[in-house]
């Protein structure tokens, strides 16, 4: 297909070891903490969301905008909002489903154990977060019991997620997983279906951009068997990169 990809790392890292603790998270019914109620709907603080990231015209300014949120009661019960990592303007845009412990840990997205093989995922297509990849999640605070964000939850940050793409400006977006492909891009599909097919995505605004999902890195830490569709997604990343940077 005309992609250099380094296939003898992308095996290695993708072999079968020791379960590792979950970085992705799980489903945890009596972990879930709804949305506080008070005098605020959810439609009431997505408004709010709305109107904050409109008016964050650099990074820094949205990213301040983020931590003073307080639409999300998933604020309450963790250390700090998680809200992106890497080269503001890259090429490749990288949105996860949101912070385990070591990332509400760190404040930084991906740096758990399912991030450390993204990182070498990445530079097997010779990307990296130091050089030319912008990270984020479509949610910012930790759930509790490692469970996956509820729809509520997401839809407060929805707004910002969509700001932080329009002046983040890619050419790609890697969907990291079933919840950033299905929210972003409102499918009923799962993931199996989703991964490895592109798919046009705009923001409200009208910023258009492709987006490709992806298997999450922490489900390949689970099942290093679906290696094979890791690498076929990978070689199309690289494709595609290839084309839209030309």
């Amino acid at each position: 297909m005309g992609v250099s990809v380094d296939k003898a790392l992308v095996d290695a890292l993708l072999k079968t070891a020791p379960t590792p603790e979950r970085d992705e998270p799980t489903r945890d019914a009596a972990a879930v903490i709804p949305l506080r109620k008070a005098s605020r709907t959810v439609s009431d603080w997505a408004n709010v969301a709305r109107n904050e990231a409109r008016g964050a015209q650099t990074l820094e300014a949205l990213a301040a905008a983020i931590r003073a949120f307080d639409g999300s009661a998933l604020k309450a019960t963790c250390e700090q909002a998680v809200v992106c990592d890497g080269v503001l303007g890259a090429s490749l845009m990288v949105i996860g489903e949101g912070p385990g412990a070591e990332e509400d840990r760190r404040g930084l997205p991906f740096v758990g154990r399912a991030g450390q093989l993204l990182d070498k995922m990445l530079a097997a297509i010779g990307r990296s977060r130091a050089e030319n990849v912008f990270i984020t999640n479509v949610n910012y605070w930790r759930p509790g019991g490692n469970r996956n964000p509820e729809p509520d939850e997401l839809a407060v940050c929805r707004p910002f997620v969509d700001r932080m793409i329009e002046l983040a400006q890619p050419k790609l977006i890697i969907a990291a997983g079933g919840v950033p492909a299905v929210s972003l891009l409102a499918s009923k599909d799962g993931i199996m279906k989703l991964r490895g097919n592109e798919y046009a995505y705009s923001t409200p605004d009208g910023f258009k951009v492709p987006i490709i999902p992806i298997l999450h890195p922490a489900y390949l830490l689970r099942r290093p068997q679906d290696k094979s569709r890791a690498w076929r997604d990978l070689m199309l990343i690289e494709k595609r990169l290839a084309e839209l940077e030309g």
